[in-house]
């Protein structure tokens, strides 16, 4: 018997990436490749690349800097760069990366066994066409189904919405809905492989099929998916507020299986602010809806992205965005300083605040969430919540879960609890965690 081969695999930013990692390694899979958690030993180097941040390119270069010295020792390692540096830099990425076999874009996973099998035969390939057609789906491979009880579904791909500073729709392409028929497919085959729980992608999930004639809106399709038996809680990530319809906010009401938790993302609280960003709606708008949401659902746990320092926030826009966190109180919240992202209509925008400036507003707004998250974490204390068991904890000696809320808690019991959704006691509130104990199994 043949040995098997190795495949080292690396992924960078976004839920859409880790998604397509599992696909690759379901492809790779298939042509006799089986994953490892150390370089030195792999036949097959993938970098999974993320552009949202200006730094996305060194990094990448950075970590080829690694595998070329490895692959210095071993020159028949195959060393290929995917997702959406990939996208971005092409052809550029053979030339300043000679050791660099193969290429792939953000609409290409279906081509990677073909092109490792010609990087075994000594070929470089590259391939970064963009295919502009719902069909495209019919050609992606599905996640690997084994093992895990949390699995990320695909609904959606691109984005229309050219937010000026968001480089996704140059290296993700328009927007395209796949058929509410084989997310059901997928979902099914999934419960049936022992997933519990499921997460529906898309850069714009909640706009699903509104280009697509025939086909449910995202409230129905979160629908069909709640009717797969197996299945006991559902996500969906990222929602762009403008398309927040009252029909969606009522699913967190009527829906059982539908998790008490949106990733809502607001990037500033300044009207000015959010007009230059191109994001279609006002301060008042974004907390209209997380308004409604509460109201539908109480219970429900906000999270958010914030961008600090976009060209034209000045103090009291910066303070406008502190306001805006104290009324909505994410339960967390992802921020970041603004980089400009070549192509993007921001990119050209003028900027007269300092790095300094930008810095010390990233880290006050950061202290101010910092507070605020444990503080809701607390107020979870002597709460009974709803865990699914993911499996063991990272240290390996009690068991890891996810509220409802989408908050992470640790509690005693046994491995084979996995995939269970139990009742559990919170008895403490850390910064980044939640302790409990099951009540009952």
């Amino acid at each position: 018997m043949n040995q098997a081969k190795k495949l080292y695999l690396e992924t960078f930013g976004c839920q859409m990436n880790v998604s397509d990692s599992e696909k690759i390694v379901a492809l790779m899979k298939g042509i006799g490749y089986q994953r490892t958690d150390d370089p030195h030993h792999a036949d097959l180097v993938l970098l999974n690349t993320c552009s949202i941040r200006a730094t996305a390119e060194q990094r990448v270069y950075g970590h080829l800097g690694k595998f070329k010295s490895i692959k210095g020792g071993r020159p028949g390692l195959i060393i290929g760069v995917g997702g959406c540096v990939a996208q971005q830099e092409g052809e550029k990425l053979l030339k300043k990366a000679p050791f660099v076999n193969l290429v792939f874009g953000t609409h290409n996973l279906h081509l990677l066994q073909k092109m490792v099998t010609a990087a075994e035969e000594g070929r470089r390939s590259i391939e970064t066409d963009f295919l502009d057609d719902e069909k495209r789906f019919d050609l992606f491979p599905l996640s690997d189904s084994e093992g895990g009880v949390t699995r990320f579904v695909t609904v959606m791909q691109g984005c229309d919405n050219f937010c000026a500073y968001c480089i996704v729709p140059h290296v993700r392409g328009r927007e395209i809905s796949r058929s509410a028929a084989r997310v059901v497919e997928e979902v099914r085959a999934l419960a049936a492989a022992g997933v519990t729980e499921v997460t529906l992608l898309g850069q714009n999930v909640n706009s699903y099929s509104c280009k697509t004639p025939g086909e449910p809106g995202f409230p129905d399709l979160l629908r069909l998916v709640a009717g797969v038996e197996g299945i006991e809680r559902i996500r969906f990530t990222t929602s762009h507020p403008k398309d927040i319809s009252p029909e969606l906010i009522a699913c967190f009401a009527e829906i059982p299986e539908l998790a008490p938790h949106i990733h809502l993302p607001a990037q500033s609280g300044s009207d000015q602010v959010l007009r230059r960003m191109n994001r279609g709606y006002t301060r008042a708008d974004y907390l209209a809806k997380v308004a409604a949401l509460k109201d539908a659902c109480p219970e429900i746990q906000i999270t958010g992205d914030i961008i600090v320092g976009f060209p034209g926030e000045d103090e009291a826009a910066f303070q406008e965005t502190l306001a805006l966190m104290e009324e909505v109180q994410y339960a967390d919240l992802f921020s970041f300083i603004y980089s400009a992202r070549p192509g993007t209509k921001a990119a050209d925008y003028a900027d007269d605040a300092t790095r300094a400036e930008k810095q010390g507003r990233l880290e006050r707004l950061q202290a101010v969430q910092k507070k605020t998250t444990l503080a809701r974490n607390r107020s979870l204390e002597g709460t009974v919540q709803r865990v699914l068991v993911e499996g063991l904890s990272s240290s390996g000696d009690c068991l890891f879960g996810r509220t409802g809320g989408n908050r992470g808690a640790i509690m005693d019991g046994d491995p084979s609890l996995a995939g269970r959704v139990l009742e559990v006691r919170i008895t403490e509130g850390l910064q980044t965690i939640l302790k409990g104990e099951i009540l009952h199994v």
